[in-house]
Order: C-alpha cells, then sequence, then structure tokens
C-alpha cells in the first residue's frame, strides 16, 4: 500500500474519532456547572468577549491564509491555517469553561433594560437562526478542517484544494456568527 495512503486511513480514523469526541465532550462539559456542584469557583464572567475576538481574529486569519496562497506564499498559508485551528481550539476551551463556572444568558434577559420588548421579538427570530446554524455548523465543520489540514500535511494538494474550498467558507461563517451571536446577547450578561 502506497505510504501517503495508509497515512490517509490512520488520519481518517483519527479525524473521525474526534469529529464525534469534541461536540460529545463540549455537550457534556456544557452540562456541568461546578457552581451547582458546590465546588467554589468563581465564575468566568470575564470570558466572553475574549472568546468572541478570538472568533473575530479567527476570521480575519482565514481571509488572510487565502489571500496568502492566492498569492502563492504556502507558507504563510500554513502557518495562518495551523495558527486558526489554534484559536479555534482556544476559543472552545474558554467557552466550555465558561459555561462549566457560569450560569448561561438567555437571549431577551431581563438584565438588559436598554432593549424594550419590540427590539426583542424583531431580533429574537434572526439570533436564533444565526445561533442554531452556528452550533451546527461548528459540528460539522470539525472533519472538514482536520480533512483539509491533514491533506495538506500529505501533500496531496489538488485533494486539499478540492475540500478547502468547502471548508473555508463553511469555518468562516462560524467565526462570523460566533461575533454576532455575541454582540447579539452581550446587552444580557448579568453584570
Amino acid at each position: 500500500m502506497n505510504k501517503n495512503l495508509a497515512q490517509e486511513k490512520k488520519y481518517k480514523r483519527i479525524i473521525m474519532a474526534l469529529s464525534i469526541v469534541i461536540p460529545l465532550a463540549v455537550a457534556a462539559l456544557f452540562g456541568i456547572n461546578l457552581q451547582k456542584l458546590g465546588f467554589d469557583v468563581e465564575p468566568l464572567t470575564f470570558l466572553p468577549p475574549i472568546y468572541a475576538f478570538v472568533n473575530a481574529i479567527t476570521a480575519i486569519v482565514l481571509v488572510a491564509a487565502v489571500i496568502a496562497i492566492k498569492k502563492g506564499n504556502r507558507k504563510l498559508h500554513e502557518r495562518l491555517n495551523t495558527f486558526a485551528i489554534f484559536c479555534s481550539l482556544l476559543f472552545l476551551v474558554m467557552y466550555v469553561a465558561y459555561h462549566m463556572t457560569s450560569n448561561s444568558t438567555s437571549y431577551g434577559g431581563a438584565v438588559a433594560a436598554d432593549y424594550d420588548l419590540l427590539t426583542k421579538l424583531r431580533t429574537f427570530p434572526f439570533y436564533y437562526f444565526i445561533l442554531i446554524t452556528h452550533i451546527t455548523l461548528s459540528i460539522v465543520v470539525i472533519p472538514f478542517v482536520l480533512t483539509t489540514f491533514m491533506r495538506a500535511k500529505l501533500t496531496d494538494f489538488s485533494a486539499h484544494k478540492k475540500i478547502a474550498k468547502i471548508t473555508f467558507p463553511l469555518w468562516l461563517y462560524v467565526a462570523v456568527t460566533g461575533v454576532i451571536v455575541y454582540i447579539m446577547i452581550s446587552p444580557y450578561y448579568a453584570q
């Protein structure tokens, strides 16, 4: 068997496992609130604007990576995409840490006196559409990102380019909508 094919087969098993384990782990950890379990932990309420910023950085880096490869700078493209993966992992760790130490904030909460009922009702469907598509695609994009990265590492650039055309818009959408979700829900965070 060709060495690349053997490596790809091995990586595909790892990618499949990670694509299942990561969402399940996040869902499980999301449901654990350490305070409610009696642990004396400080709520990490400062994290949402930071992880929204990390999402914004991810979006910018992804666009810069595409520009780099269009200009023929493969090394910069690779570094930027590796950094974007790091940013996505950093976001994930902060997101889980926030939800494990803080009460979830719901859209339209009673905290934001600035938002009148009509504004909430007008933005409610848009917010939930963005939120649901963001969450769904953040799960869907995992195997795409990992497969795209693997194909580049295995120097199968034609297959890499083919899947990158799908991965890029999905990943960019997840990064940008992460920022939009934060902006829309930020008035409702407990002060």
